[in-house]
């Protein structure tokens, strides 16, 4: 990946002009860490297995009621949201879902 090396292996030139090409093929890293590097990148990119919406909680931490009124009014917001990206998208020849509440995790968990 000469366009983005996981690492260099000799420091980034000072001046410009002065490298050629066995500099460059010595500066990027070994094809092994470069096949680690990308499988890493594959793997931290891959959805979750144990995926969770934006405004849904599986466990239940709150008994009062107040909590339960302002997450049933967050869910409530949320899904507008939604709906309304959903009903945009449509008239997009590209849909743009990345800030969809329905496709962003809950939590941020590595």
């Amino acid at each position: 990946m000469p366009n983005t090396p996981i690492s260099l292996q000799l420091p980034p030139p000072t001046t410009k002009g002065t490298t050629s090409e066995a500099t460059m093929l010595n500066t990027l890293p070994d094809i092994n860490t470069t096949v680690q590097g990308m499988a890493t990148v594959w793997l931290l990119s891959k959805p979750s297995s144990d995926f969770v919406p934006l405004g849904q909680f599986p466990e239940e931490h709150f008994s009062e009621e107040n909590p339960w009124e302002l997450i049933k009014d967050f869910q409530g917001e949320l899904e507008v949201l939604s709906r309304v990206i959903s009903v945009r998208n449509r008239k997009l020849e590209i849909p743009y879902t990345y800030m969809d509440p329905a496709v962003i995790e809950n939590s941020v968990a590595i």
